[in-house]
């Protein structure tokens, strides 16, 4: 630069001009260079190569709402440093500070420019005050700055180098993140000022402490004064107190490259910044654009409760006027270490079970805590992808697991914890807290469900209030109801959180239900699949008993195949995908459960269809299970539907998996055909369903049986091959029906299929059964679609 202006000086003396003249003209020529470069610099939002930024000069972001800049803090400061700060809110507003440690007095020649080889410097013209530490191989590399308040620098590929995002200082921006970057080595987290009027690193941190289940912790020093709670995915509807629709949404990513928390608001019309600041609080603040001040939504710590573990181990903290503020966490099955000590307000003892835990005798199970702010996390262990089912066995099954939950009732996981647990807190509003189970000795289980199905065998499920699932279903309005089973009516509810249920209740004059009821209990509280319906809880007060489900809004599978107006919404592809995903849910249930269950009453109406259709097996009430040597039983009370019923059970009351495989392969044949196979009316024969599609299959003509809504969407082969694999299911013979592993292989293989034999049935008139009698109570409700029928043998 000094050469071109000696060269271009020497240029205008040759002219002929004086050298003054030559020096004035050189120097307007320059400021108009320099001027010029400044307004293009600030109007492009960029930063290049060949141009800087000094004193009093900003970078703008496109829409105007942040800029980088000099300043000075609010007060007496004298000293300068380089930040990004509101450009339209009056006054000093800062999110970030590059040179936080190193202030810059107003004498200094300030510079902010790129370097080679792509490194953003601050400098004095003398001394590096501040670097973004960067190397670019392309050496052409820009800084932007964009309107969620990122600086970033870009190569010429724009590709992000570095970004003010990834260093935090004391501010949290939506969009930005707290926790780390493994594979970049980085940690988000915020660091308080100095004071007021320094920016430099304060005593105060909030980010994520420990490397099991994350979760944030406000920091002085090392000294933890308060901690947020396991993070969650979430939605807050109303943060602000000025603006109830306000909506603000937590995002949380849990992989072996990245653990962080976000967030975001669903208005760009609204500013929003989490602030650290040096008295030690997080404080929450929204602003709309054309308002006057900045709200304060929301400061943490709140109360006395926020005190970090101030009720120490296993105590919990409750904002009560009437009460201290710690107790115990359930004060028949805990006490006060020191009782003298904790009536004085000296909570730091904590609380001891009166019962001591004896994990040998394998009787130990939970007590289920609502609405309470989950443990501190530090000795825990989690498994995002593991189901609140398979939570509990794997804490059951561990000497020194205390506790679990599921930390996000948004998606599925675990966290268990192993040491004593501390933190926890119970909230007034029911939306606020989370469901935490806590292991107890079996003698103080008496306040969850304990149904003994033997002597090794004890089952517990959460327990809901009567009063909850009434307000849930508008007192068991008729309005919800969703249909009929055989023992009781089926209501959809919706609990307060927004999710939705299906209410099984039984009726109080049904003697035969009580059975059923426990039964389903039983077998469905040990079992997760995706292909089976979720018990989600039940209720037993005094003469009321409740089985709770999650809501399928697609009800019962009946309500499609069987409805000449409904079918066509399911193509051939749904419904092998519903075949497919029975298949898999029964092939669980025989084979991969902890139980060996026999369902005993599968059929078109309980299957339920989530809202994708995928097929969920339904009502247990029936179903019996077996040890793992366990494959046959004989019973004298033959309950389930006829047309579902294999013959060797109709007539002599045994029972084994096989009698499932035979149910199946029914249902697989109605919904090829969308015909029912009792009541099935052909014009030419008095075969049943089964019976015709054996007709045809020996004539070659099975592409007959198939559902003429199905004629343009379906794929022939497949057909053919659930056709012939229905039949070799439907054999008359138990011993030649495959297993639930066989047929999906057959099913989704491309081999050559066995020839089956003649199927059970045959002809639907000649069905003998003995010592049964001829009436059944089929009472084909289809609600979320649980049903329930029996035979009864006299």
């Amino acid at each position: 630069m000094s050469l071109v202006i000696i060269i271009f000086l020497l240029f205008l003396i040759k002219s002929g001009l004086d050298v003054s003249s030559c020096i004035c003209i050189l120097f307007l020529l320059l400021f108009y260079l320099l001027h010029f470069h400044k307004i293009h610099a600030v109007k492009l939002n960029t930063i290049s190569g060949s141009q800087f930024m000094t004193n009093g000069d900003s970078l703008v972001s496109p829409n105007g709402t942040f800029k980088l800049g000099f300043f000075q803090p609010a007060g007496n400061s004298e000293n300068i440093y380089l930040g990004i700060l509101y450009n339209k809110v009056p006054g000093t507003t800062t999110v970030w500070v590059a040179n936080r440690n190193h202030p810059l007095t107003a004498a200094s020649p300030l510079v902010l420019k790129i370097d080679y080889p792509g490194v953003l410097v601050l400098t004095n013209n003398v001394t590096l005050i501040w670097s973004s530490n960067t190397t670019s191989t392309s050496g052409n590399v820009t800084a932007k700055l964009h309107d969620t308040g990122n600086l970033v620098l870009v190569d010429f590929h724009d590709k992000v180098m570095w970004q003010s995002f990834d260093y935090p200082t004391d501010t949290l921006l939506p969009g930005m993140k707290l926790g780390n970057d493994y594979l970049r080595g980085i940690v988000w987290r915020l660091t308080s000022w100095k004071s007021s009027q320094d920016p430099a690193l304060g005593e105060m941190t909030w980010g994520r402490d420990t490397q099991s289940y994350p979760e944030s912790k406000l920091k002085q020093g090392e000294v933890v004064k308060f901690r947020g709670g396991p993070w969650k995915n979430q939605r807050i509807i109303g943060a602000s107190q000025f603006d109830r629709n306000l909506i603000m949404t937590f995002s949380v990513i849990i992989t072996d490259k990245e653990v962080s928390f976000s967030y975001n608001l669903d208005r760009t019309s609204i500013l929003s910044r989490v602030t650290l600041n040096s008295s030690g609080h997080l404080e929450s603040f929204v602003r709309l654009e054309d308002g006057k001040n900045w709200q304060l939504a929301l400061s943490l710590p709140m109360d006395v409760c926020d005190t970090y573990n101030i009720c120490s181990d296993y105590g919990i903290c409750k904002l009560d006027r009437l009460q201290q503020s710690c107790r115990c966490l359930d004060e028949k099955t805990f006490v006060p270490r020191n009782k003298t000590s904790w009536e004085t307000g000296d909570w730091s003892g904590g609380c001891v079970r009166r019962t001591p835990l004896d994990c040998k005798n394998g009787s130990e199970g939970f007590i289920k805590y609502s609405n309470v702010k989950l443990p501190e996390t530090k000795s825990s262990w989690f498994n995002m992808n593991m189901s609140l089912e398979e939570c509990e066995v794997n804490c059951l099954n561990n000497c020194t697991c205390m506790a679990y939950a599921n930390p996000d009732a948004t998606l599925q996981g675990c966290v268990l914890w192993f040491n004593e647990l501390i933190d926890i807190r119970v909230y007034s509003a029911s939306n606020e807290g989370q469901d935490m189970f806590v292991r107890m000795a079996s003698s103080e289980l008496d306040g969850s469900l304990h149904i003994s199905k033997n002597k090794e065998e004890d089952i517990k499920l959460p327990l809901f209030s009567f009063s909850t699932i009434a307000t849930a279903t508008a007192s068991f309005s008729t309005k919800n109801k969703l249909g009929e089973g055989g023992f009781g009516l089926v209501f959809k509810g919706v609990l307060e959180g927004g999710l939705e249920i299906a209410v099984k209740r039984l009726s109080k004059t049904s003697n035969q239900g009580v059975n059923e009821f426990k039964n389903e209990v039983i077998c469905i509280s040990k079992l997760q699949h995706r292909n089976l319906v979720k018990l989600i809880g039940c209720c037993i007060e005094e003469d009321e008993k409740l089985l709770i489900y999650e809501y399928m809004p697609n009800k019962s599978l009946d309500s499609f195949i069987f409805d000449r107006e409904r079918c066509v919404l399911l193509d051939w592809r749904k419904r092998f995908n519903i075949i497919i995903g029975i298949a898999r849910g029964l092939h669980y249930l025989h084979h991969d459960s902890r139980l060996r269950i026999i369902h005993r009453d599968l059929k078109a109406g309980n299957i339920l269809l989530d809202a994708n259709m995928n097929p969920k097996i339904s009502d247990f009430g029936l179903a019996r299970s077996f040890g793992d040597n366990g494959s046959q039983a004989n019973t004298q009370r033959v309950v389930g539907t006829y047309g579902y019923m294999p013959p060797e059970y109709a007539r002599d009351g045994l029972f084994s998996i096989k009698s499932d495989v035979f149910s199946f392969g029914v249902l697989l044949l109605e919904i090829v055909s969308g015909k029912k196979n009792r009541g099935f009316i052909h014009p030419e024969h008095d075969n049943n369903l089964i019976g015709h599609a054996w007709s045809i299959y020996n004539e070659g003509r099975s592409m007959e049986l198939l559902d003429d809504s199905l004629a343009e969407s379906c794929h022939p082969p497949e057909v053919l091959r659930s056709i012939q694999v229905g039949l070799l299911c439907g054999q008359q013979n138990a011993d030649d029906r495959p297993n639930m592993s066989s047929v999906i292989t057959m099913l989704v293989g491309e081999g050559v299929l066995p020839k089956p034999k003649q199927p059970a049935f045959f002809i639907g008139g000649n069905l003998v059964v003995a010592n049964v009698s001829s009436g059944v109570n089929e009472q084909a409700r289809s609600i979320n679609g649980v049903t329930f029928s029996e035979l009864d043998a006299r």
